[in-house]
């Protein structure tokens, strides 16, 4: 069996160092060292797409990562790994612990045990079956491949391959949150908003100069490009509510810049969790904004909970340094202001009216935007 010492080390050696994931016991030894590395982030996720949102902002900011995952999380995954990964060309190396092996399991992993490799290859994923004694073998492959391809590639690491219970968990590892106050909401409701989106996005952009910025799909992507195409803005296409979470690997690869995201209420609702990935690991150098115009836009204005749930507050209670709320543009100028006077995370919500500006849509193929934005985050450290 491969200890999960030497399969750290040996992921590091071919150029592996960035680590997210959702755990499995399958892994739990090697998972154990990699919370304690000082030179590759390990990042705990909270859901598998989350990860894979994770790992696309850590290659933005030039680290080759690996998303750790059991195959029920492939289910949760198929989206982002569709309308992401795969549709930008973004390489990881996928490690998915194979429960439900040869239809030896507890019953709720029987079905997924039988069409793991299926839903590889329906992704079109290459993949191979990690062995004890090939794991050389299988990581100079995982590595050449997602590099030649631009993908994902996955190796899938059946039960008794890998050691387990042989190193302690650090529960303990990681940044903690503890004493972390962020700035109160206020308890009265907030005014009705006076801008419109677009004014918003106006300012904003205007405030951040040339930081780096991971938009959420949908209007937001599309009346920012209107306002100011440029190099730094990464427009998400499909994979709704991925952003803070791409962002979130690139601010942890790039910790001496800034990285903002421009949100949505949708997009966020849709991953809540991701605030308490943020503000638990107390990143200090990403601004997090959400334009909430408290309906689903693009598909008709809906109405959307965050008419009913202040977003600001969830943010302070997952241990965001400041969230502050805001309702016009003298509010939203001087918040952002602030958020230059000390380390973050911050999140500001921006209330806005639902009117939309008519806007073109993005005329970029993704894998241009993918390697523009790159070259940007690259050139600007």
């Amino acid at each position: 069996m491969i200890s999960g010492h030497d399969f750290a080390a040996r992921l590091e050696r071919h150029g592996f160092d960035f680590f997210t994931g959702v755990p499995c016991s399958l892994i739990e030894d090697l998972i154990a060292v990699l919370e304690r590395g000082s030179r590759a982030p390990y990042v705990a996720a909270v859901r598998e797409d989350a990860a894979v949102g994770v790992a696309a902002g850590a290659w933005f900011g030039g680290r080759r990562p690996v998303v750790l995952m059991q195959n029920s999380g492939l289910g949760t995954s198929l989206n982002a790994l569709a309308s992401l990964s795969l549709m930008y060309g973004f390489p990881a190396l996928l490690l998915v612990t194979w429960r439900g092996f040869a239809g030896k399991d507890a019953p709720e992993h029987i079905l997924m045990g039988e069409i793991s490799q299926p839903l590889l290859d329906l992704l079109r994923i290459p993949h191979r079956v990690l062995a004890a004694d090939a794991l050389e073998r299988d990581l100079a492959w995982a590595r050449t491949e997602m590099d030649a391809r631009m993908q994902p590639v996955a190796l899938l690491v059946p039960p008794g391959v890998v050691e387990t219970g042989c190193v302690l968990a650090d529960a303990a590892s990681g940044p903690s949150a503890a004493g972390v106050v962020a700035s109160p909401a206020p308890v009265a409701p907030l005014p009705a908003p006076t801008m419109s989106r677009l004014a918003a996005l106006g300012i904003a952009l205007k405030a951040i100069g040339d930081e780096p910025v991971v938009h959420a799909n949908g209007y937001i992507c599309r009346e920012s490009f209107s306002v100011a195409d440029r190099p730094q803005s990464f427009y998400m296409i499909g994979s709704m509510g991925l952003a803070p979470a791409i962002a979130l690997g690139l601010a942890l690869a790039r910790p001496a810049r800034r990285t903002v995201v421009f949100d949505g209420d949708g997009n966020l609702l849709m991953n809540l969790g991701i605030l308490a990935m943020i503000g638990g690991r107390r990143t200090p150098n990403l601004l997090h904004l959400v334009f909430d115009n408290e309906v689903y836009g693009s598909t008709g204005n809906q109405a959307s909970p965050s008419r009913e749930v202040r977003l600001d507050r969830l943010a302070a209670g997952a241990g965001y340094r400041t969230a502050v709320a805001v309702a016009g543009p003298d509010e939203l100028g001087a918040a952002l202001a602030s958020t230059r006077a000390a380390d973050g995370p911050h999140f500001v919500l921006i209330k806005v009216t639902r009117e939309e500006a008519p806007a073109p849509r993005i005329p970029y193929a993704p894998a241009v935007l993918r390697d523009r934005f790159r070259s940007a985050v690259a050139f600007g450290a």
